[in-house]
């Protein structure tokens, strides 16, 4: 006996291609999984989306599957009208949340992952040229100023990455790779501090410290890279 109409639970009709069904599917999915959006998270409506894939995306358990419930149909007329209707009602408020989740997430591109992502790499791809500047002799008044000038605009660019950064609210479905940006921050202004202690002391084990916790910041920063593009 089928207890459950899958093409319901999928948001579809019993005429949906398989493109149709693959594509109902991978949205359904990406809605109730707690791990692309907290807010909307189902995990009795994941178990249901995934049974009901299970036997749609196959076109051969599709097809015995149709015969099945053409076989144990009895809902009458008045009564599948209703679950009918309530199944268009459903999609189509799901398809507004993707849409409203979708718009959330340009937003928030724009917004904030792009300018942050903007002054973070004027950070950290400009260091280790300053540093070899720098080398050339570390106690020389005019390159120390210079070192001085750039940690100054590192300051003004960090500033500017904290405020985009904190500008607006990140979309659940980002919120790994928002995690990743936040401690990105972190640790630049850690490394920032660091490299403000070599001019008053000329300890060469600041500009090592800084290095150090720049090359962290450029992984966490590659990690939200990674984290967006797997979201998309």
């Amino acid at each position: 006996m089928v207890d459950l109409n899958h093409y319901e639970t999928l948001q579809v009709s019993t005429a949906a291609s398989q493109a149709e069904i693959k594509q109902a599917y991978r949205r359904l999915v990406k809605l109730f999984h707690p791990d692309s959006n907290s807010k909307t998270a189902d995990h009795e409506q994941i178990v249901r989306v995934n049974t009901a894939y299970e036997v749609l995306g196959d076109a051969q358990k599709r097809l015995f599957y149709d015969r099945q419930l053409g076989a144990h149909s009895r809902i009458k007329p008045g009564r599948r009208q209703q679950r009918t209707a309530s199944a268009q009602n459903k999609h189509r408020a799901s398809r507004q949340t993707g849409r409203d989740a979708d718009r959330q997430l340009a937003q928030w591109l724009q917004q904030v992952y792009q300018p942050v992502n903007r002054h973070l790499d004027f950070i950290l791809s400009s260091l280790e040229e300053q540093i070899d500047r720098l080398s050339a002799d570390p106690f020389d008044d005019e390159l120390i100023e210079e070192f001085q000038a750039y940690l100054m605009t590192c300051r003004e660019h960090l500033k500017s990455a904290n405020l985009a950064f904190r500008s607006m609210p990140n979309p659940p479905s980002v919120a790994g790779a928002a995690a990743h940006l936040y401690y990105c921050l972190n640790q630049v202004g850690d490394g920032i501090e660091q490299l403000e202690f070599f001019p008053m002391n000329y300890d060469e084990h600041y500009l090592h410290m800084g290095q150090e916790l720049f090359r962290i910041a450029y992984g966490l920063l590659c990690k939200a890279q990674v984290g967006l593009e797997a979201s998309a």
